[in-house]
């Protein structure tokens, strides 16, 4: 029986930016807020995030990654997950593996989040070849959470604009865990424009879940790491799947309502941090 004073940990493999709500200042406090320690490993550091906005400062932090881990490992720290987000360069994408075997044990979670693309285009500060370099690390994840631009790229298909159907998001999940990782978690899915959300795939259950909420106008930055830190929040807290990509999509969800209702500056990021305590609700922590 897990002994409930335990903390669970993460080590949270993201770049961070100084200001507008994505990556480490977005997983940090919504691990932390879940009652898990989270453990940062900056793979960049930046003045603001890339999102529709011009000037940047951008410091990329690989020539110190391998030195950190080492450092780590040093002090034999375990962590219950890894979480990896946004890498800054190709190179980044071997040292994240070499963390992944340097701290990997029997019962640890590997989540990837392969951040490289959306709308149907890569990033513009990644070359096609880095989604080449993302699959190979994502047959090394227990868990991925792809947006439907990124798996098209991890299977090198093309990409589908919605809405879509179940036996087309269906066929997506299955080719995915092939590559690897036995759970899915596909994010943008919709049948429907009123309704948006999430698809789990667990292949070892055979087993598919869809889980919506009500669709919000406009596009908001940092949404997928609000997401993804939500879903590994509720698997740490002992959720299934399913259960948990349910109050990702509801946090994520409330987090852009409050930010279309208060009108904020969509380049910000959305106002997750009022929404913490339902989520905190949702994983009966309070």
């Amino acid at each position: 029986m897990e002994n409930k004073d335990y903390q669970k940990r993460v080590a949270a493999i993201h770049d961070l930016s100084g200001f507008g709500k994505c990556s480490l200042t977005v997983a940090l406090p919504i691990l932390s807020a879940a009652g898990i320690e989270a453990c940062a490993m900056p793979t960049a550091i930046l003045s603001t995030h890339t999102g529709g906005i011009s000037g940047y400062t951008y410091r990329d932090l690989t020539s110190d990654m391998r030195a950190f881990m080492q450092h780590w490992k040093s002090l034999d720290i375990q962590f219950d997950a890894t979480y990896s987000g946004f890498l800054g360069s190709f190179e980044q994408l071997d040292l994240v593996k070499e963390f992944f075997e340097l701290f990997r044990s029997k019962n640890n979670l590997i989540l990837v989040d392969p951040v490289m693309a959306d709308n149907g285009e890569l990033y513009r500060i990644f070359q096609p070849e880095f989604a080449t370099g993302m699959r190979s690390l994502c047959r090394k994840a227990d868990i991925i959470v792809p947006n439907l631009t990124e798996a098209a790229l991890l299977l090198e298909e093309s990409y589908h604009p919605g809405p879509y159907t179940q036996a087309y998001i269906e066929k997506i999940l299955k080719k995915l865990s092939k590559l690897g990782p036995k759970k899915i978690v596909l994010t943008g899915v919709y049948f429907e424009e009123k309704k948006l959300g999430a698809a789990t795939y667990d292949q070892r259950k055979d087993s598919t879940d869809y889980l919506f909420s009500e669709r919000i106008p406009g596009s908001y930055h940092g949404t997928g790491d609000v997401f993804a830190s939500a879903l590994l929040s509720g698997l740490l807290n002992n959720f299934s799947l399913s259960e948990s990509a349910q109050i990702a999509v509801n946090f994520t969800a409330d987090s852009i309502r409050r930010t279309y209702n208060v009108k904020t500056d969509y380049r910000f990021g959305v106002n997750f941090e009022q929404c913490i305590p339902n989520f905190l609700k949702e994983l009966k922590l309070i």
